[in-house]
């Protein structure tokens, strides 16, 4: 059976996560890929951002403040800020980082096709960044690059 390393794309494109949200939202623009993973300086793998962390979900596009109360001249927040800290922050992302799904999952070079469509398939992603055995960004598999593999090569 074909490994991950048999069947990624080797040349994608990436971003650092200190690089502007725009970078990685035009490469997305201008690649099949509808995934770009986020690499450090050492080329590891610390995030990915997928169209999927672009496109704010109904719930989270409600920036509306959480409920308050005002309690001699201050106010009390009744709910926690944090959700709305978060959904405020991916609206207004101006770093990678903002947008990225960090220690996002990956596949091994030498992992066999069937359990890279697996990790694929139980993680509901699309798209696995692939590393070698350094940890360095080696490519990008997609599911359906792993559904190909299997098909052309069923054991």
């Amino acid at each position: 059976m074909k490994t991950a390393g048999e069947i990624m794309d080797r040349e994608v494109p990436t971003v650092t996560p200190d690089d502007d949200a725009r970078a990685a939202i035009d490469l997305l623009a201008k690649s099949d890929l509808g995934a770009i993973p986020v690499v450090d300086s050492a080329n590891q793998v610390v995030g990915i951002v997928s169209e999927s962390d672009l496109i704010l979900s109904e719930e989270e596009s409600d920036l509306h403040l959480p409920h308050y109360l005002n309690i001699m001249g201050g106010i009390v927040f009744v709910g926690s800020m944090k959700g709305f800290e978060e959904r405020l922050e991916k609206a207004f992302a101006t770093k990678v980082s903002e947008l990225m799904t960090a220690d996002p999952i990956v596949a091994h070079d030498y992992e066999a096709v069937d359990r890279v469509a697996k990790k694929i398939a139980d993680e509901h992603h699309n798209h696995l960044p692939v590393i070698d055995a350094d940890g360095n960004l080696a490519g990008m598999v997609t599911r359906a690059d792993a559904l190909a593999a299997l098909v052309a090569d069923p054991e």
